[in-house]
């Protein structure tokens, strides 16, 4: 864990990375694995662990509050910590904007999917930007207590897209076979806004949230709140062309009201679109669109995956 340049928004700005990267490596991992992490700190912080949307029965140790659940990492030192399952490593108040990675936990061996086998997964994980410093925003709004500062844009996979300046040249790009359908991993590690997100001219399938496979959700656009994940299906079933995988806020007070991209790209000889076509999303304050979307949820409740849960109460 260090401090890193990166140029984004035609600045410069140092931020806390993992590996110098950010977004942070992915970790896979298939349930029941114990995955085997070493963390050194090389920044001027102290930093915790925490391993977010992972359940860890009887082994609560890594939650991220410092002197709460564990002892802070301080500068210089290093710790190694075995995980049922782990997550990434964070430091608390707001460094989370850019010290964040995904884990993609795979079926236990010998197990498979409850739906058809993916063709390939894509990894789509949100975050925030700030061109200042994050810690000195969260500091003045604590100071004042009033609202922190807004992001200046959000990325996808580290990337603000085209519709940010200085950001076409680096979005992020999906490249898929007519034909096959996909699992997007869809992560928000942003820091304060429920999102919108849908791909244009493509139906999402969600099958599974926060850990937990649901019963396949149909629906043209997600909603996804921060710190949660959803495993959505998509088929490149449309005409090979650029299409966008568009997402931007879902909220009522003050908020980033930008819009972050990645292009849904086909395989293929064809003309290129000067402008992808972009989705359809509902507006920043929509709640009816918010509030059918997440009305839908139903556990998969099968015979493989069974669900006990009180009928009555009193």
């Amino acid at each position: 864990v260090k401090e890193t340049n990166f140029t984004r928004l035609c600045s410069t700005t140092k931020i806390l990375t993992i590996n110098g990267m950010f977004r942070g490596p992915a970790l896979h991992a298939h349930k029941g694995d114990t995955l085997v992490v070493n963390v050194q700190n090389q920044a001027k912080y102290n930093i915790t662990l925490h391993w977010h949307g992972v359940l860890q029965p009887r082994n609560p140790w890594s939650d991220g509050p410092e002197y709460i659940t564990q002892c802070p990492i301080k500068p210089g030192a290093n710790f190694m910590r075995k995980e049922p399952c782990g997550g990434m490593p964070t430091r608390s108040d707001w460094s989370r904007a850019t010290v964040h990675g995904p884990i993609f936990v795979y079926p236990e061996s010998g197990t498979t999917y409850p739906f058809p086998k993916p063709h390939a997964e894509l990894p789509v994980v949100m975050a925030s930007w700030n061109k200042g410093d994050v810690m000195e925003i969260i500091q003045d709004a604590l100071a004042t207590g009033g609202e922190p500062n807004q992001s200046d844009a959000f990325t996808i996979n580290g990337q603000q897209g085209d519709l940010y300046p200085c950001s076409k040249p680096g979005t992020f790009k999906a490249v898929v076979d007519y034909g096959k359908t996909y699992l997007l991993r869809i992560i928000n590690a942003i820091l304060n806004e429920e999102m919108f997100l849908a791909v244009a001219n493509h139906t999402l399938t969600v099958v599974g949230m926060d850990g937990a496979y649901i019963k396949p959700l149909k629906t043209s656009y997600i909603m996804i709140t921060p710190g949660q994940t959803m495993d959505v299906l998509v088929t490149a079933n449309q005409s090979p062309s650029h299409y966008y995988l568009a997402a931007r806020a879902y909220a009522g007070l003050v908020y980033d009201n930008t819009t972050t991209t990645a292009i849904f790209q086909y395989n293929g000889s064809y003309s290129a679109p000067k402008t992808p076509a972009y989705p359809n999303l509902p507006n920043y304050t929509d709640i009816d669109a918010a509030t059918n979307f997440t009305t839908q949820f139903k556990a998969l409740a099968s015979k493989e995956h069974p669900i006990d849960v009180p009928k009555s109460v009193d």
